[in-house]
C-alpha cells in the first residue's frame, strides 16, 4: 500500500512538472529539456520509457500508445510512446520528430507491420498517407498533441493551407488493422 501510494505520488509529481514547463520559454522554443538536435536526449529516453510503462499498462488515455516496431538494422524490438492522431474517425500515427524518427525507418522496412501497446498488444498495420492529405491530419493531430508542438513549425490555430509548407517533412501514417 505504501509503495502504490509512493507511486501516485511521483506520478501526480511528475504530470504537474510538465504541465508547468509547458508554460515556459524553453518548451516553446524547442522541447530543449528533452530534445536536442531533434532526438531525445537522455531526459527525454527516460520520461519516454516512463510514459511506456504506463501505456502499456492501459493507464494512460486511449489515444497515448506504445508503438513497438522491430529495428530495421538490429532486429530488436524496440517500443516508444506515441499520441494518435484522429481525422474523420481514422487514427493517424505522426512522427513529431520528422524523417529522423528511427520508428519510421522501421516501419518502412517492416511494410506497416506493428503493434500498439494499451494494455493489450494489438498488431496493426501502418499505411503511409500521401503528401497532399497530410495538412488536415496535421493539424487534426498538434490539437491533440500538445507536445509535438514545438516540432511542428506550424501554429495549430493557424489554416490548414499553412500546414502544406511542412507536410512533406513529417510523416503520416494512417492506422488499419492488422491482415
Amino acid at each position: 500500500m505504501r509503495l502504490r501510494r509512493t507511486a501516485v505520488l511521483a506520478l501526480g509529481a511528475t504530470v504537474l512538472a510538465y504541465a508547468l514547463y509547458h508554460r515556459t520559454d524553453a518548451y516553446r522554443r524547442g522541447n530543449r529539456l528533452f530534445y536536442s538536435d531533434g532526438r531525445p536526449n537522455r531526459a527525454g529516453r527516460l520520461f519516454g520509457s516512463f510514459w511506456v510503462a504506463l501505456s502499456d499498462r492501459g493507464l494512460t488515455p486511449s489515444y497515448m500508445v506504445t508503438l513497438e516496431t522491430v529495428g530495421s538494422r538490429s532486429g530488436k524490438v524496440r517500443a516508444v510512446p506515441i499520441v494518435l492522431g484522429e481525422h474523420y474517425g481514422e487514427r493517424y500515427v505522426v512522427s513529431m520528430l520528422g524523417e529522423q524518427s528511427p520508428w519510421v525507418g522501421n516501419v518502412r522496412a517492416a511494410g506497416g507491420h506493428a503493434v500498439f501497446r494499451h494494455g493489450t498488444r494489438t498488431p496493426v498495420r501502418l499505411v503511409e498517407v500521401p503528401v497532399p492529405e497530410r495538412p488536415a491530419i496535421l493539424k487534426a493531430y498538434l490539437a491533440r498533441a500538445v507536445g509535438a508542438r514545438p516540432h511542428i513549425t506550424v501554429d495549430p490555430s493557424a489554416p490548414i493551407e499553412d500546414f502544406a509548407g511542412v507536410s512533406a517533412d513529417v510523416p503520416v501514417f494512417r492506422v488499419e488493422q492488422a491482415r
